[in-house]
């Protein structure tokens, strides 16, 4: 099986002259959706022809025909595959990405296209959850959203909360995983921990009692005074750049839809240090997902 050719890079002028036309982008998609070896989707079987259409592959068995684009995220979009693959980039690539407004300026496209189509990829940037965070890990809430009158503390009236960890390394900071939770309890902060912290991390929070709880399967979770957040600058640090991004480039988050936000600025961050093959990284994530259920609400 001969190994595929990948796009790697930063370089937008690089992009352009490896994309230049439809049947480009098609076969990058085909070449990454079949880069295993073709299996027919609708009966199993393994050995196929030439489809109707350029890059197309029909089943020897059941004669199902299916295009590089049947059943991933790229079905049935509403522009052209150039266009799609421009807008991965540009999110995937640019430091602070893209606004659904930017996208719609810079392709001439519906705001509401662009977001639909960013909702996609933004699904795409979830974590895997195969790599929870070791070592030394700083755990913290915070909220987005406006301060209420008469709301103080955990209490979080319509903002949202979020919880997030950060990994302390050698010469700084490592990765970092945030998620929308309801309220800041234990049950609440259970199922992030299992799923982004190791449970032999060395794990430190703020006295906040719904930690305590975790003790019994995070033996290594320590907890010290906040101090204002002078005893987590790192942690706050990162918070404090986070709600700047969603300040600064979207303006407006809808609550239903902040995780796809969180999960978009940490693909980046987490990534900060090995960017070249991001946009082929995330392009295999688009192509091996089913295209996902479109929420009504949209964000700017």
């Amino acid at each position: 099986m001969e190994k595929r050719d990948k796009f790697t890079g930063m370089n937008s002028i690089k992009f352009n002259r490896y994309f230049k036309t439809e049947e480009d982008c098609l076969k990058y998609i085909a070449d990454v959706k079949w880069d295993q070896g073709y299996t027919c989707r609708n009966c199993g079987n393994t050995k196929y022809i030439k489809g109707k259409k350029p890059y197309n592959r029909r089943c020897l068995k059941c004669k199902k025909d299916e295009s590089p684009t049947a059943g991933t995220m790229f079905d049935k979009v509403k522009f052209s595959l150039l266009i799609a693959l421009n807008i991965v980039f540009k999110i995937v690539t640019k430091k602070k990405g893209m606004s659904t407004l930017e996208l719609s300026r810079e392709f001439e496209l519906r705001q509401k296209t662009c977001w639909a189509f960013k909702w996609k990829i933004q699904q795409a940037m979830q974590s895997s959850k195969q790599h929870p965070l070791t070592g030394e890990v700083h755990v913290d809430e915070f909220f987005i959203g406006q301060p209420e009158e008469q709301k103080r503390g955990r209490s979080k009236g319509e903002k949202r909360l979020v919880i997030v960890a950060l990994e302390k390394v050698h010469d700084g900071v490592g990765r970092a995983y945030a998620q929308v939770i309801e309220s800041a309890s234990s049950e609440n902060f259970k199922p992030f921990f299992n799923a982004y912290i190791a449970k032999e991390a060395s794990v430190v929070t703020d006295e906040w009692t719904g930690y305590s709880p975790l003790k019994k399967e995070y033996p290594g979770l320590k907890q010290v005074p906040s101090n204002n957040g002078k005893n987590f600058p790192d942690l706050h640090i990162h918070i404090m750049n986070l709600k700047g991004w969603l300040r600064g480039i979207h303006h407006h988050c809808s609550a239903e839809h902040l995780q796809g936000y969180l999960d978009e600025y940490h693909y980046r961050y987490n990534r900060r240090n090995n960017m070249n093959p991001m946009f082929d990284f995330l392009l295999k994530k688009m192509v091996a997902n089913r295209p996902a259920r479109l929420l009504k609400r949209r964000d700017s």
